[in-house]
């Protein structure tokens, strides 16, 4: 129990401790003024410390006999008096308690506490996550599969409840609050010098944008990255330093446009901005020719505006045109109709994309869509993650998952922040060097979404290199890449992008010697990231792969080689 609720209790109890003192002071006057006598008829009288410890047990009805003597009349009479005003006052005390943990307030100030308390005993880098929705618990468990720790505030208190549910790795504190207010913020390790940053993805715009305010005020250096699905929002975010916003409907716009203009390069981008370990999939590329974009909101208005921009046709359905401020052609209606299909151009369509906010009409769209044309490109949001089994039975071609979208690209930021440069490059490169990407990553990855890391070359995160460098000795990057235990055999990785202040190479050359503060952006399996991690941090490995000299290593061995000298 924290501050707060122990001075909550001392006030809620202050006059039910003071009945019970007074009480209490009675009894044991009662006890001591009233003589006894011995059964030689000797008398006696109760000292303070009898009296107390009679009326101590007594009082709270426990009581097993008369203490230290027997009693005579007038005792009993007398006591038969005093004992009652302890227990009235006993009784007012309990109830005074069972109320006061009742109270919602203290129940509140309780659990704040107990909040704080695991906050503080964090002892490794953690992440804040406000917003325990879909897209935050699949951040939260994302995050704790790969060894970070997380504290999660939420208002709604059936969230909270589930996060205590979770099967996962690590244990997360959590606790119902509003992400806006700053003392919860600090509450939930803003402050923690082991917090690495705050990831902001409730459902509201305007809280994501007071929580990035908040953070960058009182801690500029930390990163914040926020979930925007307005754009105004976003700009404004932007504006004043948040690290990355995060638009799931732009996203989707962007890979729609992608899959359409460069397939290939969709491909390398789904795989590495996919959630690690799940299988590698072929999207299907999606056909030349016109979109049907049934529903004008948010979501729609971002889809149209990229594909304007890269020269597809489209027709837009929407129920409220009007309210929506749909262009010129737009088809009144919702899609979920065959004749407002029809009417739209179906039989002459490329792909629809059924957007609306409702994942009933969604389904509805691309069951309709689908008998009237069984071999049409079909694309659909998924509004709630509770949906998923439904969205998988229509077998979409490319299926729309907002929070899938946003915990794949803010663990992406968090475990690899060099991976948007790479995928901006690799975007200006042809059509071959792009199969090339894919094939490498295939061959890498064991058939799964590899995992993805960025390497910083120091004394930090590569103690060995540096220790060697410092020898005079060159370490090329395939040097790290060798398995230790067959010098034949090279890691399950590949270096997708060096970053060096006087350049920034793609699939860099695995000969090139690594000097200090070169960035590495990799892929591959999470054994062979181990592995990487082992070389980098013990010399006597990663001097066996580069020069294929094996010597005694260690404080002794390093001290007998000083002493020789």
């Amino acid at each position: 129990m924290d501050n707060a609720a122990f001075y909550m209790v001392l006030r809620r109890m202050r006059g039910p401790f003071l009945v019970l003192i007074g009480s209490y002071a009675l009894g044991i006057c009662v006890l001591m003024a009233i003589p006894g006598e011995h059964p030689d008829g000797e008398t006696w009288r109760m000292n303070f410390v009898d009296a107390l410890y009679f009326l101590t047990y007594t009082a709270p009805t426990i009581g097993f006999g008369e203490y230290p003597y027997e009693f005579n009349y007038a005792q009993r009479l007398g006591y038969m008096l005093a004992i009652y005003p302890p227990v009235i006052a006993w009784f007012y005390a309990i109830v005074t308690i069972v109320g006061l943990i009742q109270d919602p307030v203290f129940r509140r100030t309780v659990e704040a506490g107990r909040f704080k308390r695991q906050v503080r005993r964090l002892s490794e880098p953690f992440w804040i996550v406000c917003g325990y929705g879909d897209t935050g618990s699949l951040l939260v468990r994302s995050l704790t599969e790969r060894g970070w720790e997380a504290s999660v505030l939420d208002v709604d208190e059936q969230r909270i409840n589930h996060l205590s549910t979770r099967d996962l790795r690590l244990f997360v504190p959590g606790w119902c609050a509003d992400a806006n207010r700053t003392e919860n913020l600090r509450a939930a390790g803003l402050d923690h010098p082991r917090c690495a940053g705050v990831l902001a993805v409730t459902n509201d715009d305007h809280t994501n944008l007071q929580v990035a305010i908040s953070v960058k005020l009182l801690h500029p250096r930390l990163r914040v990255i926020c979930r925007a699905e307005n754009r105004a929002t976003a700009d404004n975010m932007n504006s004043f330093g948040t690290d990355h916003v995060v638009d799931p409907f732009a996203s989707f716009a962007d890979r729609l446009a992608l899959a359409i203009t460069k397939p290939e390069m969709h491909r390398v981008y789904e795989w590495l901005s996919g959630m690690p370990n799940t299988p590698l999939f072929e999207p299907p590329r999606p056909p030349d020719g016109r979109w049907l974009i049934c529903g004008y909101g948010r979501f729609g208005k971002a889809v149209c505006r990229r594909l304007d921009k890269i020269d597809v046709p489209y027709t837009v359905i929407e129920r409220t045109p009007e309210r929506t401020s749909a262009p010129e052609g737009t088809i009144h209606g919702k899609g979920t109709e065959a004749v407002t299909l029809r009417e739209a151009g179906i039989q002459n369509a490329a792909g629809v994309l059924a957007g609306t906010d409702d994942d009933a009409d969604n389904l509805s769209i691309v069951m309709t869509a689908r008998d009237i044309r069984p071999d049409l490109y079909l694309a659909a949001r998924e509004n709630q993650m509770a949906q998923r089994p439904l969205f998988k039975a229509a077998e979409l071609q490319m299926p729309v998952e907002p929070s899938y979208l946003i915990a794949t690209r803010m663990l992406s930021l968090i475990t690899a922040p060099l991976l948007p440069e790479f995928l901006r490059i690799a975007r200006g490169y042809d059509r071959s060097w792009h199969a090339a990407v894919a094939r490498r990553i295939r061959e890498v990855s064991g058939g799964v979404v590899p995992e993805i890391w960025t390497i910083t070359v120091g004394d930090d995160e590569s103690p060995a290199l540096m220790e060697l460098r410092s020898e005079g000795q060159d370490i090329a990057l395939q040097d790290l890449l060798t398995d230790p235990q067959d010098e034949e055999k090279r890691l399950n990785a590949v270096t997708l992008l060096l970053v060096r202040p006087e350049a920034v190479v793609p699939l860099p050359d695995p000969k090139v010697p690594l000097e200090p503060g070169d960035r590495l952006l990799c892929c591959g399996t999470p054994e062979a990231r181990s592995q990487l991690r082992w070389t980098l941090f013990h010399r006597n490995t990663l001097r066996y792969l580069a020069t294929g000299e094996q010597r005694p290593d260690g404080s002794i061995f390093r001290w007998l080689a000083r002493g020789s000298k």
